[in-house]
């Protein structure tokens, strides 16, 4: 299986574990020119950018240890454009969360970094 078929699976289980949390998905894969959000979703309170990490094993390290400082800036940036491009107000709260999921165990990192300013 190709890594983008293996993301959209792990992606698919991460959609359905945030749905049973009551997150209402509002896209998935948004792009732009910078990068892309696995998952776009709102809480009543945030509109949160999720990014999904997969790892069979710990043989590479914990999946949330791979969202590094160039990721969260790429992230950030794409956060940026999606804010823009649905004209979300500056008021609108917003935050960073990764699920994690490590063979079958799936975690929700809430807040899991701060925004990151371009410039």
């Amino acid at each position: 299986m190709n890594k983008r078929k293996v993301g959209s699976r792990y992606e698919d289980i991460a959609v359905n574990y945030l749905l049973k949390n009551g997150i209402k998905v509002i896209c998935r894969n948004f792009r732009s020119r910078t990068g892309e959000i696995d998952i776009v979703g709102h809480d009543g309170e945030y509109y949160i950018f999720f990014e999904v990490k997969y790892r069979k094993n710990t043989d590479a390290g914990d999946p949330a240890e791979a969202v590094d400082s160039r990721k969260q800036y790429r992230i950030s940036r794409v956060a940026d454009y999606f804010r823009v491009y649905r004209k979300l107000k500056d008021t609108d709260n917003v935050r960073f969360d990764v699920i994690s999921i490590l063979g079958d165990e799936v975690k929700w990192y809430k807040n899991a970094f701060l925004y990151i300013p371009s410039g």
